[in-house]
């Protein structure tokens, strides 16, 4: 008696024989055709003046559900526009246009990860620190240049529920695809604060009853012993020369994470994610 499940398609056997039946055409053809690599598609033109161009499932739907977000064009995929729930194109209040993947790749580079969706729209304005508002933890970067790093550190920051992040006007990232795409949506849920002169905003926040911690790894207190108070500034330095002279002495205090590894130190990304999440179980204790 013949055993029928072994016949069925899709089993271990068949794909067995579909096997040898690939290799003997390949053979009778004279051998398997040759691997030729996928060849890079550099990035196209730029934006017009005053866009970003924006992609990736997560940035363009927490895009498309801020309101503050004014965006002027989408090119989608038809997965994507599934995956992103859009039942009717022609809907949307800004020109959209329905494309196939390598048309976006011509735009971003075959190396941007867009998952079929891009948008063109204007950056979102800083705001002043004087509208801070009544948050309990906000996260200040020292002239982190690295818009990866910076994006990696808006997603700990809306994670751990910042207020804002707080960054020089110079010397900082401008908002971008990659800082956005790094991101993950956290760029349309957060804050975003520009300023001048880092000495002064830190004054700033200390008249306006924060607490700024700045992380060193030669810091001479553990971050989780530092805490005080009910509010809390965490400020941190760029890769390689950490924060600047000025800024290590207008802080409040300077404090390490204790890492009893071989390795002292941490990306940016991930020691703001760490301070965060210490900041605010500290923040939740003292309530």
């Amino acid at each position: 008696m013949s055993d029928n499940k072994s016949n069925k398609p899709g089993t271990p056997k068949d794909t067995h024989y579909a096997k040898l039946r690939r290799a003997h055409r390949d053979q009778k053809a004279g051998g398997a055709a040759a691997f030729r690599p996928r060849q890079p598609v550099p990035p196209g033109e730029a934006p017009a003046e005053g866009l970003v161009r924006l992609y990736g499932l997560h940035t363009v739907r927490a895009a498309l559900d801020n309101r503050r977000r004014k965006i002027k064009k989408m090119l989608v995929t038809r997965n994507a526009a599934e995956r992103l729930a859009i039942g009717d194109l022609s809907a949307l209040p800004f020109k959209t246009e329905l494309v196939e993947p390598k048309d976006i790749d011509r735009i971003t580079g075959s190396d941007a990860v867009h998952q079929g969706v891009l948008i063109e729209a204007e950056p979102l304005k800083p705001k002043r620190l004087d509208a801070l508002g009544d948050t309990r933890l906000v996260l200040v970067l020292d002239q982190v240049t690295d818009p990866h790093n910076v994006g990696a550190i808006l997603r700990s920051a809306v994670a751990f529920g910042a207020g804002a992040l707080i960054t020089t006007a110079r010397h900082s990232p401008q908002e971008s695809g990659v800082l956005a795409k790094s991101a993950s949506g956290a760029l349309e849920h957060i804050d975003q604060i520009e300023v001048k002169n880092l000495a002064d905003a830190l004054g700033q926040l200390h008249e306006a009853g924060f607490q700024t911690i700045g992380l060193d790894s030669d810091g001479p207190a553990e971050l989780e012993k530092t805490f005080a108070g009910d509010k809390i500034a965490l400020v941190l330095g760029a890769e390689g020369k950490g924060l600047r002279q000025k800024t290590r002495e207008t802080v409040a205090a300077l404090a390490r994470l204790d890492m009893p590894g071989a390795i002292r130190s941490l990306n940016v990304s991930n020691a703001a994610a760490v301070s965060l999440y210490a900041a605010r179980k500290f923040l939740a204790n003292s309530e």
